[in-house]
């Protein structure tokens, strides 16, 4: 069997199974958000936190408990690694410098598992276990919460109620992550993995391609990692240390783990607000940029464009020879296109055009299907977007789901879509303009600018993946790059917040001749062709500047 045939069934076996868990999966999590029994255990969880499960809030009141609940959350991981030689299980190592602690507890937080640092010698078992692993799950559920909040606004009329942040936190934790990841766990087990606590003292990589940490109870973290679309790993190749992903099987078992929650959610959504048809056109919409995304990485990898990759007859530097390049281009654009960040493979080392399309794919937005709960409702604000620009062509106040697109709504969407641009490009200006940040490029060139331009992305879009050709562990960078994994995570989640409070206090408009139907195969080329062309005009010459100029060279 050939490469590219292999290939092939191994992406059309994905595809499949993504459309069997699709219908299942996102019935549980529609009956998970909308039921009103709360089970024992969580009742003990709301007591000790003290919170009334079946108090609702207003959407600025949902915000402010997601920002309290994350900023609680940075201080204390921040404080756990600081104080890490006081504690048990620090295996002798000193606290933690503080703009290392600063970076991890930001990235660990938002959900970007961005990691500068070098883990064999700076994290112990109890930070690990209690700190970072706990970060995996609950950043993966306040992104789940956030969407359904906006899933409800749309779903509800002249009411300022969007649920309760911390019953959605506890329930998305409890009955969805939890679960899903004791299942895969053992499969991975099964396959290989290790799971144990004292682990062995390998030099690993955690997410952006650096260092991280040794031992530990691998397989667990490993299937967390992918599910909740976090990216961190233990072993210096991340994805691709057999003891973290021990085979072909297992490699296909952390892709699906990856995209099986983001492609469910517009299930639920479809649920929802009543009509399955407008989750269907999501979904769709999620399907094809993927498959662009996956083809054309693929697709260029195995064209290995370049004078070396030609000679040998594929472009194999950096790849695991277990999985080869279809495999290994599949899962940089499954991860690239989520928010996971894990990687089996060294994107510094793919072809010119091959990095530029895994940047490409996060600078899309993280919505094709991106993070767990972060790709449903970006995908939400692209669709407002787009049946405001279809309301400008006929001349006509903009709808989607029976609720009009004003002004308000459409400020709303542009301040979400404007944030991650801006904190890209300012801060990819302002690395190459100093001399002492431009000396952490690995290479120079258009190569060099390709590093700082995808740490800025990966950073920014809560991605966590690195080039792995620059050396981020100063304190600028560390300083940086979690100003932009904050900005990047909460400011547009406030305004997608405030977006959904804006819908729910509006009474339905009633559909009419002149309404964009928004489940047929139009609107999702119209949201498609939005997507690309609104990424194109803003990043594109950056891009030129740097893995196009590349891949002309």
């Amino acid at each position: 069997m050939s490469p590219t045939t292999a290939g092939i069934i191994f992406i059309g076996s994905l595809v499949v199974a993504l459309v069997l868990t699709h219908r299942p999966l996102g019935d549980y999590m529609y009956r998970v958000y909308s039921g009103t029994r709360h089970l024992a255990f969580e009742r003990v969880v709301y007591r000790l936190i003290g919170v009334r499960p079946d108090t609702e809030q207003r959407w600025n009141v949902y915000a402010r408990s997601v920002l309290a609940f994350s900023a609680v959350s940075i201080l204390f991981l921040y404080a756990f690694q600081r104080l890490q030689d006081k504690l048990l299980l620090s295996l002798g190592f000193p606290g933690v410098t503080d703009h290392v602690a600063w970076n991890t507890a930001v990235s660990f937080v938002t959900n970007t598992n961005w990691q500068a640092y070098s883990g064999e010698s700076t994290m112990g078992h109890l930070v690990q276990m209690a700190g970072l692993a706990v970060q995996n799950f609950v950043s993966a559920a306040v992104g789940m919460s956030v969407a359904i909040a906006l899933v409800r606004g749309f779903a509800r009329k002249q009411t300022d109620n969007l649920g309760n942040f911390w019953v959605d936190l506890v329930r998305g934790t409890i009955r969805v992550l939890v679960p899903i990841a004791f299942v895969g766990a053992l499969l991975l087990v099964a396959g290989g993995v290790i799971q144990n606590f004292a682990g062995v003292h390998e030099v690993a990589t955690l997410t952006g391609g650096t260092q991280g940490i040794t031992g530990g109870p691998v397989a667990s973290q490993e299937v967390i990692k992918e599910l909740g679309n976090n990216g961190g790993g233990f072993y210096n190749a991340n994805s691709a240390h057999p003891f973290e992903n021990a085979a072909s099987w297992t490699n296909w078992l952390e892709i699906f783990l990856i995209l099986m929650l983001p492609f469910a959610l517009p299930r639920t959504f479809g649920r929802m607000v009543g009509d399955r048809r407008q989750g269907y056109a999501i979904v769709a919409i999620m399907g094809v940029l993927a498959f662009a995304g996956v083809a054309l990485v693929t697709g260029l990898e195995i064209a290995h464009h370049g004078t070396v990759p030609q000679a040998v007859g594929a472009a194999m530097e950096g790849k695991e020879v277990r999985f080869g390049v279809p495999n290994s281009g599949t899962f940089a654009a499954a991860t690239t296109l989520t928010s996971t960040g894990a990687v089996d493979s060294f994107h510094d080392s793919y072809t010119a055009l091959g990095g530029m399309m895994t940047m490409f794919n996060m600078m899309l937005g993280e919505v094709a299907p991106g993070g767990v709960g972060a790709g449903l409702y970006g995908m939400l604000v692209l669709a407002v977007i787009t049946v405001f620009v279809a309301g400008l062509m006929v001349g006509r106040t903009p709808e989607y789901l029976g609720k009009k697109i004003g002004s308000r709504e459409i400020k709303l969407a542009s301040l979400y879509f404007l944030t991650t641009p801006a904190l890209v490009l300012v801060g990819t200006a302002l690395a190459m303009a100093s001399p002492e940040q431009r000396a952490s490029m690995l290479n120079s060139g258009p190569h060099g600018l390709s590093e700082v331009l995808y740490a800025f992305t990966s950073a920014s879009n809560n991605n966590g993946s690195a080039f792995a050709g620059i050396t981020v562990n100063t304190p600028w960078y560390d300083t940086a790059l979690g100003l932009c994994m904050a900005f990047g995570r909460f400011l547009p989640i406030v305004f997608v917040l405030g977006l959904a409070g804006s819908l729910a206090r509006q009474a339905p408009v009633p559909a009419s001749a002149g309404t964009l139907p928004t489940h047929r195969p139009q609107f999702v080329g119209l949201v498609v062709g939005v997507t690309i062309i609104v990424v194109a005009l803003t990043f594109l010459p950056a891009l030129a500047l740097g893995p196009l100029a590349e891949g002309i060279q």
